[in-house]
């Protein structure tokens, strides 16, 4: 068997797995409906399906003893606070402002987490992915998040 002691794989994707068995059961409780006509617990199964099996592969990989810590690295504070940080301003920015800067912000300051990105790179990924969010739920789906606002909610 495996070593699978601190193997940092293997635990995400349980986490992954137990996050979308969540999802699953959560959008189970709602009408699910068809391909045709989604229920509003069609979206939560299906994107908690799809953790469920990102997760199982990556618990698999992680079975296979690769990416084993030696217990003495340090935790990547940088890249937790980071994280945490980019999903605060997305809700701050996203309430006051807009999808267009909840969503550049998010971006950019989840991406500055990762010691290997530069500047420039967190700030064409940012773009990129605030053109996209628009396209995708502005424009294609319709989601009533205005692009740019000022002020209260």
């Amino acid at each position: 068997m495996p070593r699978t002691r601190l193997n940092k794989d293997y635990y995400a994707g349980a986490l992954m797995i137990l996050f979308g068995l969540g999802a699953m059961i959560a959008g189970s409780r709602y009408h699910l409906g068809t391909l045709r006509r989604m229920g509003p617990g069609f979206f939560p199964a299906a994107v908690g399906g799809l953790l469920i099996l990102c997760g199982i592969i990556i618990a698999i990989e992680g079975l296979a003893g690769q990416n084993v810590s030696d217990g003495k690295t340090k935790p990547e504070w940088r890249g937790w606070l980071c994280i945490i940080g980019g999903i605060a301003a997305f809700i701050l920015l996203g309430a006051y402002l807009g999808l267009i800067p909840a969503t550049f912000a998010i971006v950019f300051i989840s991406g500055m987490g990762d010691r290997h990105n530069t500047l420039k790179g967190v700030l064409v990924l940012s773009a990129i992915t605030c053109a996209v969010a628009v396209v995708i739920f502005w424009w294609a789906l319709g989601m009533q998040f205005p692009l740019l606002m000022w002020g209260t909610p």
